[in-house]
């Protein structure tokens, strides 16, 4: 089968690797299969913001790997195991693999699975998993992992369903986060994919006024058709001073932060209110401590983290489903699995919000 393999620094390739197939025996970790797993033919997978790390250096590549973790798919065999998905579902997976039944998941924090793990690893029995952007991708927990669509699934509604593999849940793990609720203030740092979704969460949750910070207009336009309500497109001081300034120089309740560097976090923790909170979903990289005098002094409080999307995608799909919310408008640009090099480059210099990807 075909799947990307990231080589290095911008060196994206779809390379003809090993089937995946139904784990059996002894795995590599000694434990033997648990018949819990399931192969799913990938319909559409994408690039994600996080992705870019690898691929312009900032994050390292010691040896050629799989890359991918978001995907929406058909399943095409179980393993004995497995009890609430059958052959022939169309599934949503979130962006790792976990179990939904450990401690863990129950407390609502699927991310952190005890038996978990992130796709393109081994799973914790040592069978391979693949990644998300190729063809087809084993699932160790189908029962945990996978979300049944209701059928039949218009084609239409992919781009939706897919957006609940990670950024739709991303962005309402950020706003929940902050606390975001009936007639709250909100202010969104970082207008990507997870940023536009934010918005969507916000509004969902009931906020009554929501600012994006934004300078691109393409997307300024997509988070007004969201639920934003201003737009700010200064940064540093003047950033901080702006969103200030549109609530009384005090500042919104709660700040979204979407990306995950220094400038960014710095952003939002100075943007709040005192006495509000920044729920923050950027992966970090070359961020700096938290601020804890600012903290302190302010009494805004942090709050986030790898977002749990698993626990959030039995209350989202409804909203997706009767069109309530529209994620899949993140999604500028859709190409072949075939020019996965392509959908590197043009999110890589912003010529994309985010690609989707059919095999």
């Amino acid at each position: 089968m075909r799947a990307t393999i990231i080589h290095g620094p911008r060196d994206i390739r779809l390379d003809e690797v090993d089937d995946v197939v139904l784990a059996s025996g002894i795995g590599e970790g000694g434990q033997p299969a648990s018949g819990r797993d399931a192969i799913v033919r990938i319909v559409a997978a994408c690039v994600c913001g996080s992705d870019l790390w690898p691929y312009r250096g900032v994050t390292e590549t010691k040896e050629p790997r799989p890359i991918g973790h978001e995907f929406v798919g058909v399943v095409e065999q179980i393993g004995a195991a497995v009890a609430h998905v059958a052959i022939g579902d169309f599934v949503i997976a979130p962006f790792y693999d976990c179990d939904m039944t450990c401690v863990n998941c129950r407390n609502g924090v699927s991310a952190s699975c005890l038996d978990g793990n992130w796709w393109g690893r081994p799973d914790r029995e040592g069978f391979a998993t693949g990644a998300a952007q190729a063809e087809r991708i084993r699932v160790p927990h189908a029962d945990g992992s996978l979300v049944t669509v209701p059928g039949p699934v218009d084609d239409a509604m992919v781009p939706h369903l897919l957006a609940l593999s990670d950024v739709m849940g991303t962005g309402h793990h950020a706003a929940v986060s902050a606390g975001v609720g009936p007639g709250s203030t909100v202010a969104v740092v970082g207008d990507g994919a997870v940023g536009l979704c934010a918005v969507i969460a916000a509004k969902r949750l009931g906020a009554t006024r929501i600012v994006m910070m934004s300078r691109h207009p393409d997307r300024q336009a997509l988070a007004t058709r969201f639920g934003a309500t201003d737009i700010v497109e200064q940064r540093g001081d003047e950033g901080v001073a702006a969103v200030k300034a549109l609530f009384g120089g005090i500042g919104p309740d709660a700040v979204l932060e979407c990306v995950g560097t220094a400038e960014s976090m710095d952003q939002a923790i100075r943007s709040a209110r005192p006495g509000g909170m920044v729920g923050y979903v950027g992966v970090p990289n070359g961020g700096a401590e938290l601020p804890i005098r600012t903290l302190f002094g302010s009494n805004v409080g942090v709050n986030g983290g790898v977002a749990p999307v698993r626990n959030y995608v039995d209350a989202l799909l409804p909203d997706v489903l009767d069109g309530t919310i529209e994620p899949g408008l993140v999604f500028d640009l859709e190409l072949p699995l075939a020019q996965v090099a392509e959908a590197y480059a043009a999110m890589d210099e912003r010529r994309a919000t985010k690609v989707l990807l059919r095999p």
